[in-house]
């Protein structure tokens, strides 16, 4: 699956592959890559402690961990250690892709499915300490939460990137990342979200 992935990852024209194996590892301070794609399934290994290694030798570098049957604990691990992404071992190679691009551009990512179980669980752990705290608890940028407000006062992404000085597919990013670490589906359900955060 490594080599498969990373042949067909090296033909995309934006990206390329500095290396793809078990020992790459040892290499990451030569080739200094932008994005690690780790699978969490290292037999022997603790994946966590991989991921922190990687991050500690390549500060610069962002780590999507892959994993098949995540669970939400291990999950909760890895983004508390600060890996920016995850994608499940059966997403397609399109899924595969946006994944790297948008983590590769600053985004922090989770499937839906993901999102979904541990927000529910981050949802329980902030009980009794306030709605406040929510926003920091899900990991929300102080962009995403821009963002979330601007959708509340029902402005369109166009409008939202004229207000933020940003480019609307920069916007566009944002309002998918919030979608994701909430569990929402659509900018109804971020409106109704925003409101309810303005009156809580």
């Amino acid at each position: 699956m490594c080599e498969a992935l990373a042949a067909m990852l090296d033909r995309l024209p934006d990206v390329r592959v500095v290396g793809s194996s078990v020992a790459y590892t040892t290499a990451l301070a030569e080739t200094n890559p932008h994005v690690v794609l780790l699978d969490a399934g290292l037999g022997e290994s603790d994946s966590l402690s991989v991921a922190v290694s990687v991050m500690k030798q390549t500060p610069g570098a962002k780590v999507i961990v892959m994993d098949l049957i995540p669970v939400n604990e291990d999950v909760a691990e890895f983004v508390n250690a600060g890996v920016s992404g995850f994608v499940l071992k059966d997403a397609s190679f399109e899924e595969f892709v946006v994944t790297i691009r948008s983590v590769a551009s600053g985004a922090k990512v989770l499937p839906p499915r993901l999102a979904e179980s541990l927000f529910t669980q981050i949802a329980k752990q902030a009980d009794g300490r306030g709605r406040e705290r929510l926003l920091e608890d899900v990991r929300m940028t102080r962009r995403e939460a821009e963002v979330i407000e601007l959708i509340g006062e029902g402005l369109s992404n166009k409008e939202i990137a004229k207000r933020l000085n940003i480019a609307t597919h920069t916007v566009k990013s944002h309002v998918r990342n919030v979608m994701e670490k909430l569990a929402l589906h659509t900018r109804l359900q971020i409106a109704a979200y925003s409101h309810k955060e303005r009156t809580a």
